[in-house]
């Protein structure tokens, strides 16, 4: 039995609202979500706001958001409400840090009592000067104990006076702090290596070590899951839990997501924020499955998952230790096979706006279903609607005359081709003008009349989209319709005379 007993499974997530929404961010909410679905625990949010400097306007609700979108909402703490307001729900608020600054005071007050922490009254100058001098000696940049030497009535005075000061936690001497993380395995420090610790500044507000602590305490958060760059700081806060008598929760520290060069994850190298990728058309199913195999997979040939599915499969005990590349060519594949996945209508639905953003004017005489259909089963995320078809609605089509003949044939042949197919497409009734049936009674005219397939179908192509590569020409004509069609083929004619 864990030293929470029988308590109920509870994991948080605690972003700083100083900007968007990570991809590592949503990784660690996703496995965190996961677990807590696993064990039918709780998956609480709270906001981590005590760097002050940093906090972006709007950032909470945009954070809010990109989970909402992602299917993450949390069971308590700060939510989205249904007027698309920031709220809050839970009974161990508040749940933004902020406003929680008595709540850190007093416990760092508590540890002061206690003769764990103490008062630092160091100003800025001597503390730079100080860690300068350790630097050219070659020593641990530590904070030295001055003020330790501060007898109480010292103390009593410089406060009693006004004068800046923080409060430290006093690391101990020559412990070796030993914990046991679910991802990372036994993990060793030594408090030598550890410096005594800032846990509340001087403008009253806690650092991270001292406020999430006190809040994974207070909110009964049983089972931190975090990345790996706070590693280095879980030995500060296990001595922090062992000064309260406080239960130490159970740890899991995440790798590092990668760029292709195995550098950490940055936006100078391309996107980075959940927001980025919504906006540019991927599916948030597709890319909470990608997000998911990120460090982690489930030993099976299977890729495809829900988030149902992951919740029963994913296991984070098998999470990697190294970190994980993030590909994005594989991500690609996954959206491009959740777009296939979509009923016609869906993918309309969600297609249409960025086929309007990326095309200036649609001609409502376009079979567009046709064109939807076509770009389903093409494109791998819906910004890119439209952008390699382009020539479906141009008014004109730019292109040299050359184009339009096949291989070797003479110039004569294919215009005498093209002419013949106008008379032919013109013979066909508006029910006929499908793709598939275009395809038979073309194929069927070219067999009658033993022209050759090249001769004829490459200069339909090329008249009808003014490009080497593109969908049939049968699926182009059928987007077109027969005026638009006849229209291009005449106008190759004119420009092969």
């Amino acid at each position: 039995m864990s030293l929470f007993g029988k308590q109920k499974t509870r994991t948080r997530f605690a972003p700083s609202p100083t900007g968007y929404l990570h991809i590592g961010g949503l990784r660690t909410a996703l496995y965190e979500y996961i677990f807590a679905k696993q064990n039918q625990g709780t998956f609480v949010l709270r906001i981590e706001d005590t760097d002050q400097t940093r906090e972006v306007e709007g950032a909470v609700g945009g954070l809010l958001k990109a989970l909402k979108w992602a299917g993450l909402e949390a069971d308590e703490g700060i939510l989205l409400g249904n007027d698309g307001k920031v709220a809050e729900k839970g009974n161990f608020g508040p749940y933004t840090q902020s406003k929680r600054l008595k709540i850190y005071q007093k416990y760092a007050q508590e540890l002061v009592n206690k003769g764990q922490a103490y008062y630092c009254f160091c100003t800025p100058a001597r503390l730079e000067e100080l860690k300068a001098n350790q630097q050219t000696a070659g020593q641990l940049t530590h904070y030295d104990r001055e003020c330790l030497k501060l007898t109480p009535d010292e103390i009593k005075g410089k406060l009693d006076n006004g004068e800046r000061h923080v409060i430290r936690f006093q690391i101990p001497e020559g412990q070796e702090i030993k914990f046991q993380d679910e991802v990372k395995g036994e993990i060793k420090f030594n408090t030598t290596d550890i410096d005594d610790q800032i846990i509340l500044k001087s403008d009253g507000f806690p650092t991270y070590h001292l406020a999430s602590v006190v809040d994974d305490y207070s909110m009964k958060i049983n089972y931190v899951i975090r990345g790996e760059e706070w590693l280095s700081s879980t030995p500060k806060h296990i001595l922090l839990y062992q000064a309260f008598g406080w239960a130490v929760p159970q740890f899991a520290h995440l790798p590092l997501l990668l760029n292709s060069d195995k550098s950490k994850l940055s936006k100078r190298q391309g996107d980075v924020a959940v927001e980025d990728y919504r906006d540019h058309g991927y599916l948030p199913e597709a890319l909470v499955n990608f997000v998911a195999l990120l460090g982690w997979n489930p030993g099976t040939e299977k890729e495809i998952f829900s988030l149902a599915e992951l919740i029963k499969v994913f296991d984070i005990k098998k999470v990697h230790k190294s970190g994980a590349v993030f590909n994005q060519e594989k991500l690609n594949w996954f959206n491009s096979e959740y777009l296939k996945k979509l009923n016609p209508g869906e993918f309309q639905k969600m297609a249409r706006p960025y086929l309007e953003k990326n095309i200036k004017q649609v001609s409502p005489d376009l079979n567009l279903d046709k064109f939807f259909a076509i770009e389903q089963q093409r494109i791998s995320r819906l910004s890119e609607v439209g952008e390699d078809l382009k020539f479906i609605f141009a008014a004109d089509l730019n292109y040299q005359a050359e184009g339009l003949i096949w291989k070797k044939s003479a110039k004569a042949t294919i215009l005498k081709n093209l002419k013949s197919l106008i008379v032919e497409l013109q013979k066909y009734d508006k029910p006929d003008w499908r793709a598939e049936t275009l395809e038979k009674n073309i194929r069927d005219f070219i067999a009658s009349n033993n022209l050759l397939n090249g001769e004829v179908l490459w200069p339909m192509r090329f008249a009808l989209t003014g490009e080497e590569k593109s969908p049939t020409p049968f699926e182009v004509a059928e987007i077109l319709g027969p005026e638009k069609t006849i229209k291009r083929l005449k106008e190759a004619i004119e420009k092969l005379k």
